[in-house]
């Protein structure tokens, strides 16, 4: 449970960090809500990236650069159901804020995440 409880406030953190870079993106970049997206996620998953490396999983045995590509394709995986999500929502609730689209379509992943993370990268 302790495992799992560190990878919800990675998670969290992660969250904050995509939503103020997608809030940030929207208020001072002609990006509108698609494209600041992708950006966004970019950044989130460099953040959870490290937190999870050292606080939710430890280090790999892999090389970091092996270890940071397969976490690249778990978290470009599961980046695209999020971005799907969100943006389902966006085109069937226009008038939607982008960030609470953002927090569903990053709920969707977190699951998703967590067993391609423990599985597939830190071998946990």
């Amino acid at each position: 449970m302790g495992r799992l409880f560190r990878f919800g406030l990675a998670g969290g953190i992660g969250f904050a960090a995509d939503a103020a870079a997608l809030w940030l993106l929207l208020a001072v970049t002609p990006l509108g809500a698609l494209s600041a997206r992708v950006l966004s996620i970019g950044f989130a998953l460099c953040v959870t990236w490290q937190i999870n490396r050292h606080l939710t999983f430890s280090p790999s045995s892999r090389g970091i650069a092996a270890e940071g590509a397969r976490y690249g394709g778990v978290g470009f995986a599961t980046s695209i159901v999020n971005y799907l999500v969100y943006c389902a929502i966006l085109l069937a609730l226009p008038a939607l804020p982008p960030l609470a689209a953002l927090a569903i379509g990053s709920l969707v992943a977190m699951a998703l995440s967590f067993l391609g993370y423990s599985r597939l990268v830190f071998d946990r």
